[in-house]
């Protein structure tokens, strides 16, 4: 019994070193998910099991094993593991409250607007998943290409929740997928919970490569914007306050259209885990690493950067678009162990936002890893939820 809790404290401890490890393939990432941002249930597990440990070890003796010293080393060794999994488990929910106590500032300091105190991490919410958030009614539009084959669709969530009078403003949601995947019901809980706090939510879709290589994706984000802007009255919108958000694929997409078609009407962009500078992204690209990202690459962009693809490559960076004056507020998030997308691409993008006085906030996560939100009431889902809300209420506010 004594070799399974070793067993079991071994595999918990492996599993907890996620939060602090960068994986290295995409199945030891969705266990890296799991670890950051429901660790907090593994962490009762781990410590419920060193419990179990020390009650067994207590109940049977080991002075009287045939060999006590193994069985002392079992019983201490299985003990140990299991104590240090389930500080490694619990580590997120830490390091996110240090990240939200200077949260409030880092972003009054970024968007120069006086902003809400985030409430330290609450282990209520992530225990009990407290507030739930509750569905509010989608209905699905074509925007694109009514008709035929290739037609495209946005979800739109109807706001709830705070008093909503007037055209409230909307934001554009571009989904990942490594620009050959992926739709736009991914993680539609936090959509919804977008629209109870007042916000219209336009999910979008877009054509995808390798048939339909850039700028075909921009094109068809830009198309939802005149879409929404000429549907705007029908859909209770302000076509004055428009955001755009993205994660991965969906960041590099949204930005580039939020940077390189500027429009007074977007107010914002949010980027979660992206890339934004596609000759960097080349520069670091593999063939075996997590994404293939070779393949990508060529598929999205024609293959490696040359004289007769450059326009392609510029025209899908959003950082050598960045322009005093133009270029909207810009909140980026990232984990720092991301392996799919290298947090230095959001640093990079900061550096020059920073560089041109554009106003912006980089949130970086310690434990992070690609979809640190996922889990809206997890450590990386509350603080997401903060720098969101806050960015939202900066940024579309009445002028």
């Amino acid at each position: 019994m004594r070799w399974v809790f070793l067993s079991l404290a071994l595999a918990l401890l492996a599993w907890s070193s996620l939060v602090v490890v960068q994986a290295w393939n995409k199945a030891v990432w969705q266990a890296a998910i799991v670890a950051g941002e429901f660790g907090h249930y593994l962490g009762i597990v781990a410590l419920v099991l060193a419990c179990a440990i020390v009650a067994h070890g207590a109940v049977l003796g080991v002075s009287d094993a045939a060999s006590p010293r193994r069985e002392w080393l079992l019983v201490g060794g299985g003990f140990a593991a299991s104590l240090v999994a389930t500080g490694l488990f619990l580590a997120p929910a830490v390091m996110a409250s240090l990240v939200g106590q200077r949260l409030p500032q880092a972003v009054e300091q970024g968007l120069g607007a006086k902003v809400s105190t985030f409430r330290v991490t609450s282990f209520g919410d992530m225990l009990l998943a407290t507030p739930r958030v509750e569905r509010v009614g989608v209905s699905t539009r074509v925007f694109a290409g009514a008709g035929t084959a290739d037609a495209l669709s946005l979800d739109f969530y109807a706001p709830t929740g705070v008093a909503v009078t007037g055209r409230v403003p909307c934001v554009i949601v571009v989904h990942g997928g490594g620009w050959d995947g992926g739709d736009r019901e991914q993680l539609v809980d936090f959509n919804h919970w977008l629209a109870g706090e007042g916000y219209a939510v336009a999910a979008v879709s877009y054509r995808l490569a390798p048939e339909h290589p850039w700028p075909a994706q921009g094109q068809d984000v830009l198309v939802a914007i005149a879409w929404l802007k000429a549907h705007a009255a029908e859909l209770g919108i302000d076509a004055g306050r428009l955001v755009l958000m993205g994660r991965s694929a969906g960041a590099q997409i949204a930005s580039a259209v939020a940077y390189g078609a500027p429009d007074e009407a977007v107010r914002g962009f949010i980027g979660l885990y992206g890339v934004y500078d596609m000759n960097f992204v080349w520069s670091l690209a593999r063939e075996d690493d997590v994404l293939n990202s070779v393949k990508l690459m060529n598929q999205f962009l024609g293959g490696e950067p040359t004289l007769e693809n450059r326009e392609r490559y510029d025209s899908a960076s959003a950082q050598g678009m960045v322009r005093q004056g133009v270029t909207p507020p810009t909140l980026l998030m990232h984990g720092t162990i991301d392996t799919l997308c290298w947090v230095e691409h959001s640093r990079r993008l900061a550096a020059k936002l920073d560089d041109e006085g554009v106003p912006h906030v980089l949130v970086e996560l310690p434990w992070g890893v690609h979809a640190f939100d996922y889990n809206l009431h997890g450590p990386g889902g509350q603080l997401t939820r903060y720098a969101v809300r806050e960015f939202l209420r900066t940024v579309c506010a009445e002028r």
